[in-house]
């Protein structure tokens, strides 16, 4: 008896011993992420401080640069008619600028719509090295044998429109001495669904307290996709180069790899047309966080090694955005650590020490005011408001979007968007007026 005892409470020791070693290994994976949350969280509340306020500029207002316009456009024959119309409707000298389409792999007749209004076209096959990564640089390659030469090459999406003073907003830019420029990033189609509005949500935020913070803040912004304003010497001395499915990213971390940073431009405004379709959202996006991962995996390391060497934040700034992928996966799993009841009370005390409950009550508080402070400061219409409902929805389901862009993130395959949102210039600043009032 007193041996089957003394068995047992053997047995109960091991036990404690392994629960024990259980929970020790638990709170050395876990405090680190907390703190990592907690970092990442305080650094861009932060950085969005920067974003409170728009610095005075001595805007340079003579026509003085050359700029080649590149519509990068496949099958869209919908909508690249009123894009060429608005880039040659522009406020600057139309000797200053021309603009070339280069009609990539196109079944359709985007191609003769664009030189019916006045594009100089470019048709591109190639049914191996396929994207918008590789048409762009087969019509940089096509630019820079022209007899007439540019100072800066400007990208734009064929769902694009542009307001009338963007070319002076660059030629601005480049006669301060900046390279590289993205400009603001709004929506032609802000109120046609749910998706449409919780995704110009999305960019208003970013346009405001991510990218003129980092402007204010003297970092080097992200380009986007569109409205890219890139100096041609840049272009020469490094090549594009940017095949990935994100390679406005590829290019900005490449190019501030090199040295050089990328500017900001919040006057100059570009309209795009958002997914219409929760799924077509999640496709793009899903093709987005392919890109980052992919990019990250390329970049971070190089960013946070130079940023350590030179004594330099622009470059940590930047290892900081290309993490942004692990981030989400990392606050998911403490959410669902958060969720087991056997393991979630055995740290509880862990947890608190850390940071205490308030202060991760406060944490959450600071997330769901950021789109609310990024409206009210650009002046957004009160419809804008309204997407705010279903915000949350938008914002979660970039969850597993994020883990199946990490899984997939070898997989180069560009996955187009479908743009049927013909619509005018002008008649998308009528709308906005009439939304503001």
């Amino acid at each position: 008896m007193i041996e089957l005892e003394s068995q047992e409470g053997r047995w109960n020791g091991l036990g404690f011993l392994a629960d024990f070693a259980g929970l020790r290994l638990l709170d050395v994976i876990m405090i680190p992420v907390q703190l990592i949350i907690i970092f990442f969280t305080f650094y861009y509340f932060i950085l969005s401080i920067f974003g409170l306020y728009r610095k005075k500029e001595n805007k340079i207002m003579i026509p003085q640069k050359t700029f080649a316009l590149v519509v990068a456009a496949h099958n869209e024959k919908a909508v690249i008619g009123p894009l060429v119309d608005n880039l040659l409707e522009l406020d600057y000298p139309e000797e200053l600028f021309d603009v070339f389409v280069v009609a990539d792999n196109c079944t359709d007749d985007t191609s003769v719509i664009a030189r019916e209004h006045g594009a100089q076209v470019f048709q591109r096959f190639n049914n191996t090295k396929r994207g918008k990564g590789y048409a762009l640089e087969w019509m940089f390659d096509k630019l820079f044998k022209l007899e007439q030469k540019y100072d800066a090459v400007v990208i734009f999406d064929a769902d694009n429109l542009a307001k009338d003073n963007f070319l002076m907003e660059m030629n601005s830019k480049l006669c301060q001495g900046h390279k590289i420029v993205q400009c603001y990033l709004d929506s032609k189609n802000p109120f046609d669904t749910w998706v449409t509005n919780t995704f110009s949500i999305a960019f208003w935020l970013t346009n405001r307290l991510l990218q003129l913070a980092r402007y204010n803040a003297g970092l080097s912004n992200v380009l986007g996709g569109t409205g890219m304003c890139i100096s041609t010497d840049v272009l020469q001395k490094y090549g594009w180069g940017a095949h990935s499915l994100t390679e406005d990213l590829e290019f900005s971390m490449k190019a501030l790899a090199n040295g050089v940073k990328t500017s900001w431009a919040h006057e100059a405004v570009v309209y795009d047309e958002k997914p219409l379709t929760f799924m077509q959202s999640w496709r793009q996006r899903k093709r987005w966080a392919q890109g980052q991962v992919d990019v990250a995996g390329r970049y971070f390391f190089v960013l946070v090694a130079k940023g350590i060497r030179e004594g330099k934040w622009t470059y940590i700034d930047a290892a900081i955005h290309l993490f942004q992928p692990a981030l989400v996966m990392i606050a998911t799993f403490f959410m669902f650590m958060n969720l087991i009841p056997v393991i979630q009370p055995s740290y509880t005390q862990v947890y608190q020490l850390v940071m205490p409950w308030t202060g991760w009550q406060i944490l959450s508080a600071i997330q769901t005011v950021y789109p609310v402070v990024a409206l009210a400061l650009d002046g957004l219409p009160w419809r804008a408001y309204v997407g705010l409902i279903l915000y949350p929805v938008f914002i979660y389901s970039w969850v597993p979007i994020v883990f199946l862009g990490f899984i997939n993130r070898k997989d180069r395959e560009w996955s187009h968007t479908v743009h049927t949102r013909a619509i005018s210039y002008q008649e998308v600043i009528k709308e906005k007026k009439a939304s503001v009032n």
